[in-house]
């Protein structure tokens, strides 16, 4: 069973947020030159960190934890900033365009985009790459001193690289369908667990991770009950779908549902549902 190649389809509610959405962004943004300059100055980081690189061998290897922390603090931000309101500036900002904007823009039952223009609600703003730059700075220093140059250099590139990994799957996940994205693994798995994630009953406390699904399978936040090998390579596969969540699912794609238990805020549970996903009552 799979959820590729299901027809979209657009709630009354979602079709009037996205024409209100679409009709207040600039005349003057291209979305084309958006992720141009963000692919643009990630790769030239990258390039310059490898042009400082004396004469690495086992450091090479410390892609991997960074990678894995990555993961881990990926799924911490999007649930405890990105779906939970931190009121202070910056993080409320954050709050507002993900939960308030992203997840009225797109649902399980339609979440692509059409057009370039769309690219806004896609994509992060430049300001997320220059402060992950500003992080990946210090913390490459700190490496450098603690272990050596090179060390400090692919600590550095490795969380860009990160970052530009976690921006192309997720366009990936909103595209629309197509051989790449049906075909390419660990992008369609990606593609369809973010996919779930969009429910709008499930979308709180569910399928955080937005490159690979691990830090959800360690942290039992995932919609799916299967081992980790299975996770990853899940691909479109509805079948471990926890049986529990199928009636939030199948609740909050119904068009009155949305109406009258979805607020900019996010669903509002029963005491079961709540239960059920782990959410405080």
């Amino acid at each position: 069973m799979t959820t590729f190649s299901k027809p979209m389809v657009m709630t009354e509610r979602q079709k009037k947020f996205r024409a209100a959405y679409v009709n207040q962004i600039s005349p003057f943004y291209n979305g084309l030159f958006h992720i141009g300059v963000m692919y643009l100055v990630g790769s030239l980081a990258i390039y310059y960190c490898t042009t400082q690189l004396s004469n690495p061998t086992w450091e090479w290897l410390l892609i991997i934890p960074v990678a894995i922390a990555g993961n881990f603090v990926e799924w911490g931000l999007h649930k405890y900033v990105m779906h939970r309101l931190v009121d202070v500036f910056a993080l409320r900002a954050i709050y507002d365009r993900h939960t308030r904007q992203h997840h009225q823009y797109f649902t399980d039952t339609d979440y692509t985009i059409s057009s370039v223009k769309e690219h806004r609600i896609v994509f992060f703003p430049w300001r997320v790459l220059i402060v992950l730059g500003v992080c990946g700075s210090v913390l490459g220093y700190i490496a450098s001193k603690l272990i050596n140059p090179d060390a400090g250099y692919i600590l550095y590139m490795t969380m860009v690289g990160h970052y530009l990994l976690y921006e192309t799957f997720h366009y990936c996940c909103h595209v629309q369908e197509n051989w790449f994205v049906r075909t390419m693994p660990f992008v369609n798995t990606i593609r369809r667990h973010h996919a779930a994630h969009h429910n709008l009953g499930i979308m709180m406390h569910k399928n955080m991770t937005l490159t690979f699904p691990f830090a959800d399978w360690v942290m039992g936040t995932s919609d799916l009950k299967r081992g980790l090998l299975g996770t990853l390579f899940n691909g479109f596969n509805e079948e471990h779908i926890r049986p529990e969540l199928l009636p939030i699912i199948a609740k909050f794609r119904e068009d009155k549902i949305q109406q009258d238990k979805v607020t900019l805020e996010g669903p509002i549970l029963t005491s079961d549902e709540k239960e059920i996903l782990g959410a405080p009552s």
